[in-house]
């Protein structure tokens, strides 16, 4: 386990500018153990998942005292419980451009000098993700204090076209309440059916649907937990589950991929939303929760990796079915890059706070981590376009694939020879949890060779024309990701 008290800030706070507590948010409880409680906000039980919050972005840029009820097409919120993973969302401006998540600030790293960050913040760095997430009481309103919207944000600092491209490339295709809700409603209506046949399954949505990185046409990833003394066999229970799935009006084109981590593929029917069901792959819920605060801990961090995965994907290298990269090796990749610059954009959470993400932690504790990291405020002052650039420059000539190992866990790369694991493969990428290799469906040459040419020619491009059309034609992709609205 890990102390219950949040260790003391390093360096300035984050909340020095303002004492505003955030408008209560609309929350969803992932935590439905019974039947009664699956179409319920909170189901207070003992021993409960903390649960999975989120809050549709406002629609004032206004953050608002607790007294003033913060309102939403002219009515009151609904749901007054507060979530401090998700504190306001901030505008990136007062125009009609869809709203920017929350970030994550972080104390520095011992070897940063907090004098110096205190007089260099960030300007990209805001906060919003916040330390003093609730344990199983749901009652209470914590008073979390809030800095008030400043001028930092990602229009105030994209000065270059290649960085305003991305934002708006971001804005246009980042995941949206709208898209979140329609998933959790799927969600709730398969646990119910499903707890007709596993009684005391519990099913959550992970991935990039709940770290902040998803995507308008991203699929739901989804966890279905059983717990019991004998460990259920996934396939038997995958296969169970197709053919109850095969009986609900809701769903359709079931599909049992018997992959390493088997899972249950369908779409909801009727539309194009595709889901990908696990069993007991709980490993997903860690890192759901770790990437998530990777994801808010700088407000470059998710346009980057939105990016990067509409490139990959745009230039064929981003489908492990096919041999390529997978959208979490990429993320991970991101990650890595940015924590291994000479000014990190990102600290090593595990290795700095490795009480708020240790392995071994109880499932039911794991949301309650992030609330231990003290803010932190990043000196990197790079634009997104220069990270861009400077990202492909990195795996394109500088990274040794046949030497070395990404790995966010330790915020550097890891020599090949320090495990089996990594032996003849030819890219290394470290899961940070299990430790395994993520990148382990690039088993072909030619398959490795595309991906290193794709990052070389894209450097290339890009280094001479700085226009994110040469790489990627962002305006088709924005138009394609609006259409799934």
């Amino acid at each position: 386990m890990f102390p219950r008290r949040a260790p003391p800030p390093r360096g300035r706070s984050a909340y020095s500018n303002g004492l505003y507590p955030p408008p209560p948010p609309q929350c969803y409880d992932y935590n439905h153990q019974s039947l009664s409680g699956v179409n319920s906000f909170h189901v207070p039980r003992p021993e409960r998942l903390p649960s999975y919050e989120w809050n549709p972005p406002p629609s004032t840029s206004m953050v608002q005292p607790r007294h003033m009820p913060a309102m939403i097409n002219g009515r009151k919120r609904q749901n007054d419980e507060f979530s401090p993973h998700v504190v306001k969302r901030q505008r990136v401006n007062t125009s009609s451009h869809h709203s920017i998540g929350p970030t994550l600030i972080h104390s520095p790293p011992p070897h940063h000098r907090p004098d110096r960050a205190a007089a260099e913040p960030s300007r990209l760095s805001l906060t919003g993700f916040d330390h003093s997430y609730p344990g199983p009481n749901l009652d209470s309103h914590p008073q979390v204090p809030v800095v008030p919207e400043r001028s930092s944000s990602l229009h105030a600092s994209a000065t270059d076209k290649l960085s305003c491209q991305m934002v708006e490339l971001f804005e246009a295709c980042q995941q949206q309440p709208s898209d979140l809700e329609r998933k959790e409603v799927c969600r709730t209506r398969l646990q119910q059916d499903i707890q007709q046949v596993f009684s005391s399954a519990r099913l959550y949505l992970t991935g990039s649907s709940m770290n902040g990185l998803g995507c308008r046409s991203s699929d739901a990833d989804m966890c279905l937990v059983i717990k019991g003394n004998k460990k259920p066999d996934a396939i038997r229970v995958l296969a169970c589950l197709q053919r109850l799935f095969r009986k609900l009006s809701y769903v359709e084109r079931t599909q049992l991929i018997r992959a390493k981590v088997p899972i249950l593929r369908f779409r909801e029917k009727g539309s194009d939303l595709e889901f990908d069901l696990n069993v007991n792959n709980t490993v997903g819920i860690r890192n759901t929760f770790l990437l998530r605060s990777y994801a808010y801990a700088d407000l470059r961090v998710r346009p980057m990796i939105l990016v990067i995965k509409k490139w990959a994907r745009h230039n064929q290298i981003n489908d492990a079915s096919k041999g390529t990269l997978s959208s979490y090796t990429l993320a991970l990749m991101v990650l890595h890059y940015l924590q291994t610059l000479g000014e990190p954009v990102l600290p090593s959470l595990q290795r700095d706070y490795p009480e708020s993400f240790n392995p071994l932690m109880d499932l039911d504790v794991v949301p309650e981590g992030p609330k231990h990291i003290p803010p932190y405020v990043s000196r990197n002052k790079s634009s997104l376009g220069e990270l861009l650039l400077g990202f492909l420059k990195y795996y394109a000539t500088q990274f040794r694939w046949d030497k070395q190992v990404i790995s966010i866990r330790e915020a550097r790369a890891l020599p090949k020879n320090t495990s089996q694991e990594w032996h003849n493969k030819f890219i290394c990428v470290e899961e940070p949890f299990e430790r395994n290799n993520v990148a382990r469906a690039v088993h072909e040459k030619i398959k490795f060779d595309a991906i290193k040419a794709q990052f070389a020619e894209s450097c290339r491009i890009l280094h001479e024309r700085k226009d994110l059309n040469s790489i990627l034609p962002f305006r088709a992709v924005m138009i394609k990701e609006s259409s799934r609205g």
